[in-house]
């Protein structure tokens, strides 16, 4: 359940890179606080930031200036390996493109974060994870034997085997149809609502998007609020 905990902060966030053009500012002062339990999308066009915003966010990257504190980590004052060490632990992610391993079966893609952080358990814990998605008749197949909708749901049960205190979903519904895309979406809103994990999501998708308890807009690099929204 949510509660008034902040989980996520960022201060000053600022993300700066060359140019043939001189240095690029693709984020610009970005100031963002996230509740525990809580859905936030992340809204805005092509180009506006969202995804570079996501990865800061999750310790993907570093930022020019300003701090992001997971719980109570300030991720920008680790380095790759520590960053790596917080994701392992406390952070799962969905991408639009599934990023799964094609050589492993569902069941061996779900159980390559616990296996890599060597973690006991990973394969009970794999098989709760895809019973939880519904695909505990799937754990033998290969990503290539799956249908889109069954590949983004093995990246959900693989996103959260690990228990997450936030889970990042990148355009998780871009690559799927829209009743697909609507039973992915009712999955990581289910598991938000039932397990108290933190979901902040991009999307493009304003209907996804409504369906957060806040959305936040990107514009050119800088973030605004938006009056809060109705839970799912």
């Amino acid at each position: 359940m949510q509660d008034s905990e902040i989980i996520l902060q960022t201060t000053d966030l600022t993300k700066q890179v060359p140019s043939p053009g001189g240095t690029l500012t693709i984020l610009q002062s970005v100031d963002l606080s996230v509740r525990r339990g809580e859905s936030l999308a992340i809204v805005g066009a092509s180009g506006a930031g969202k995804s570079t915003l996501l990865g800061l966010l999750a310790g993907l990257d570093v930022p020019s200036r300003g701090s992001v504190q997971l719980k109570d980590v300030v991720l920008t004052a680790l380095d790759e390996d520590g960053r790596a060490a917080v994701r392992a632990d406390k952070v799962g992610f969905v991408f639009q493109s599934f990023h799964l391993v094609p050589s492993l079966t569902a069941l061996e893609n779900v159980m390559l974060p616990l296996e890599l952080s060597g973690r006991d358990g990973a394969r009970a814990a794999a098989l709760g994870a895809l019973e939880m998605v519904g695909l505990e008749k799937r754990t033998g197949h290969y990503p290539h034997q799956l249908s889109g909708g069954e590949k983004q749901r093995v990246a959900i049960a693989r996103a959260f085997v690990v228990q997450p205190e936030v889970m990042f979903a990148d355009e998780p519904t871009g690559n799927l149809d829209q009743r697909t895309g609507e039973t992915v979406a009712d999955l990581l809103f289910r598991i938000n609502r039932e397990s108290g994990t933190t979901l902040i999501l991009v999307t493009h998708d304003h209907g996804l998007a409504e369906r957060c308890q806040r959305i936040v807009y990107m514009d050119a690099g800088r973030l605004g609020d938006s009056p809060e929204v109705a839970s799912p």
